[in-house]
């Protein structure tokens, strides 16, 4: 059937918070079959003339060659520290004119008519992306975000928008004609933008979300994208009052504000009934999902219709959502992984399609020229007004360079308006040289940001250890600093009882920290807050309610001059949740950490779950804890029951394992702690190697021998705390037989102490390498935790504190 195909720009889909209009369509004349044919007969009838005669086929070859030239591109950056965004939009520029697009095979595929379907899985996605953009959004950040961050987030924005603007006056006058002098202010603002997306989707890959550097940039680039937003508003106001009269201009503003008011006072409320509605610990129902979807697309025409973005509604919609959960993370649930992983990509793409790298090179036009100088002074002058500042508070020169970096980054947001300019069919603002100069400053600016970033900035020289935080260095009349860290409910009961074993006592006091880790779903802005301090800025449902009640009711059983414990609750992402840890640690002077294994027993000792976070959380803290840390395997029998009394029952007996290095010695004297409580039976096992009884300690060993005997003179003699501690001593002449006789004896204990001596080689562990399984918990550690061993005694592994300079 022979006629005509209106449509638009193949483009058009990529307009963001910014008005277009599709009244004048481009007339296209082209042959079409109706109806249309969606499912081919087979391979062979997929191509007919040059052209694709199926569009479900054609769709799906679309998908699967994006894809898989983005995750090509991405294997290979990927050791650079470039995020995933680079090689989205390095596929688009491989598949537009500039390289493949030019083949005819690759013209026929990527045709006019077909990507209409492309076009409309890219809009859904970045529809999806702002208004999961807006959920995300901790709006109260900015009543408690410090002076510093608004200030450089205000002058982040407006300073080189300053450069910019008098720039542009500047070259009006000799270079632009009128049009381009009306349109280039809108491109300006669009150079000068931090946006929040970009800023935590950048800290987000670098993995310094949590550190004081990325909290600093996430709360500069909030206030920063929020004004930007006016300004943007404002740019499209004066757009459309010159195509469409200062009245409706001004009743499409006035339309906006309406939305807002009616989001803020209805909606709003509405999304708390909602929350009230969902019980505690129970998943929202669907329907209210499902009417908070429909809603969302309806905004989105709402707000078209306006003569604003179709995006503009659903990011102030999810803006109205409360972040976190049950609501806010139960659609981030559902929605981001993937609108990020699938959809999303496919917008990037398709813009960076749009680009054609022979305009660049071929002519510089007197509009490109001007715009070349405007984004490279405004990058310039941001640069300046973050960096100087920083400096001014003392930063560190590389920590202020690199939140300098982080200010000054682009991405999808700038992306996405460049495109809406483009595709905008009244008034042509950029045109395909200035749309394709302007992707490669992003291209540009996304792998060399990224890469210094991370060249500059590591988090983890904070946590370098100059002063000894351990237990062994603790005075013997000095307060004990431990810091416990709670994922679940059931790690407890366990962890109280470890405590309680540790005998607090005014001779010997024990100040306790207790992190309670919860996932961050559902919000972009990372928390940390105390049960003791600020309780007016507290979130009104608390997550940690039965952990704060199990330790207040620990703390009372014993004196002020005993036992201290704060409560804190930190919301955070799995993978960052290790620099909460650290940094607290390292503030609060801590000198031990314990932390929960990441294999849950069930009471009868069989194995009930095991998380793969956790357990890499725990190596992590590891690696960077300023301080000695201890990982506590609860096997059903510490933790089966929360009896919370200052004694424990009469049965409760502890061994501790030694076989010397300073692991051994920092286990040991924490295990020394627990002589001191009568309901506890204490019983240290000395392992010696037969090669060491026969020749004596080699000359690089003699300081070691020294130590462990120092640590150990106490114990033979008997004389540790006020009760009786039981002293053995083992030769064994290797590791099989170390692990037979500790066989033997885990029955008699209900905790067992040892240390964990990593990539540390002796005689008593020869041969038991190659079966560990967990690295973390060391040789012996992992034997007394192995599921052959079938024993239902809980473990302490312990490692003093990691020198690092």
């Amino acid at each position: 059937m022979a006629g005509q195909m209106l449509a638009p720009p193949p483009s058009s889909f990529g307009s963001p918070l910014l008005s277009f209009n599709i009244s004048s369509p481009i007339t296209l004349k082209e042959c079409v079959e109706v109806p249309c044919k969606v499912n081919s007969a087979g391979f062979r009838t997929d191509f007919s003339f040059g052209t694709m005669q199926f569009s479900l086929p054609q769709l799906e070859l679309q998908i699967i060659l994006i894809f898989a030239i983005t995750q090509t591109s991405h294997y290979i950056l990927k050791p650079l520290g470039v995020p995933p965004f680079t090689s989205q939009l390095i596929a688009g520029i491989i598949l537009g004119p500039s390289l493949l697009g030019r083949f005819k095979i690759f013209e026929a595929l990527f045709s006019i008519r077909s990507q209409e379907a492309l076009g409309v899985l890219a809009f859904f996605g970045h529809t999806l992306f702002f208004f999961l953009s807006g959920v995300k959004m901790d709006m109260r950040v900015i009543n408690r975000m410090g002076r510093k961050a608004l200030w450089i987030g205000i002058a982040s924005m407006l300073v080189p928008l300053l450069i910019g603007w008098s720039m542009q006056i500047r070259f009006s006058r000799s270079w632009l004609t009128d049009e381009e002098a009306f349109t280039l202010p809108s491109l300006t603002t669009i150079h000068c933008m931090t946006p929040f997306p970009v800023v935590a989707y950048l800290l987000e890959h670098l993995k310094i979300l949590n550190s004081e550097l990325g909290q600093l940039a996430l709360s500069s680039a909030l206030v920063s994208d929020l004004l930007s937003m006016f300004l943007i508003v404002v740019s499209t106001v004066t757009s459309a009052s010159k195509e469409t009269g200062i009245y409706l201009a001004f009743i499409g503003i006035g339309s906006s504000i309406l939305y807002i008011l009616i989001v803020t006072y209805a909606l709003r409320p509405a999304m708390f009934w909602v929350v009230r509605q969902t019980p505690k610990g129970r998943p929202v129902k669907g329907i209210y999902i499902l009417v908070i979807v429909l809603i969302m697309f309806g905004s989105g025409l709402l707000s078209h219709l306006y003569q604003m973005s179709f995006f503009f509604g659903p990011f102030v919609m999810g803006l109205a959502i409360p972040d976190g959960p049950p609501l806010g993370s139960a659609l981030v649930h559902k929605f981001h992984s993937f609108t990020e992983n699938v959809l999303h990509p496919l917008f990037v793409t398709t813009c960076g399609m749009r680009t054609d790298l022979r305009l660049i090179t071929n002519s510089i036009g007197n509009f490109m020229t001007p715009n070349v100088a405007i984004i490279v002074a405004t990058f310039v002058g941001k640069m300046v007004v973050c960096f100087v500042p920083h400096v001014c508070y003392k930063m560190p020169l590389k920590d202020a360079l690199a939140l300098t970096l982080v200010m000054c980054s682009k991405g999808v947001v700038q992306l996405s308006f460049y495109a809406a300019f483009r595709d905008n069919l009244q008034v042509e603002t950029v045109s395909d040289r200035e749309f394709s100069m302007s992707t490669i400053s992003i291209l540009l600016n996304v792998i060399i940001v990224p890469i210094l970033v991370k060249h500059i900035y590591d988090p983890s020289r904070k946590y370098a250890s100059y002063q000894d935080r351990d237990i062994i260095h603790c005075r013997n009349d000095g307060v004990l600093r431990i810091q416990v860290c709670i994922h679940r409910p059931d790690n407890v009961a366990a962890i109280i009882k470890l405590l309680e074993a540790s005998s607090p006592s005014s001779e010997k006091p024990l100040s306790i920290d207790v992190l309670h880790l919860i996932e961050l779903i559902g919000r972009a802005f990372p928390i940390f807050f105390s049960h003791q301090m600020q309780k007016k800025s507290l979130p009104k449902a608390s997550y940690s309610e039965n952990v704060v009640l199990a330790f207040n009711n620990f703390e009372h059983q014993y004196k002020p001059c005993a036992l201290s414990v704060d409560v804190f609750t930190a919301i955070t992402p799995p993978k960052f949740m290790y620099e909460d840890i650290c940094s607290f640690a390292l503030e609060r002077l801590t000198s031990f950490i314990i932390l929960p294994f990441h294999r849950k027993w069930n009471i009868d000792g069989s194995l009930e779950s095991e998380d793969s976070a956790i357990r890499t959380f725990n190596c992590s803290v590891l690696e960077l804890a300023p301080c000695s840390v201890g990982i506590l395997v609860d096997c059903g029998h510490l933790g089966e029951s929360l009896v919370v009394s200052a004694e424990l029952s009469p049965s409760f007996s502890v061994g501790m394992i030694f076989l010397g290095g300073n692991d051994d010695r920092e286990a040991l004297t924490f295990a020394k702690r627990m002589a001191n409580n009568s309901s506890i039976s204490l019983t240290v096992i000395n392992f010696v190697a037969q090669s060491n009884e026969e020749s004596g300690a080699s000359a690089p060993h003699a300081w070691d021998e020294m130590a462990d005997s120092e640590v150990l003179r106490d114990v033979k003699l008997n004389n540790v705390g006020k009760e009786y501690v039981i002293f053995m001593e083992e030769v064994v002449k290797d590791g099989p037989q170390t692990a037979l006789m500790i066989r033997s004896m885990v029955e008699d204990y209900d905790l067992i102490i040892v240390g964990r001596r990593y990539n540390i080689n002796s005689p008593q562990t020869s041969g038991l390498v190659e079966w560990s399984e967990f690295p973390e918990l060391g040789i012996i550690g992992d034997l007394l935790t192995s599921t052959d061993l079938d024993s239902k005694a809980s473990v302490l592994v312990v490692q003093q504190q990691q020198k690092r300079t």
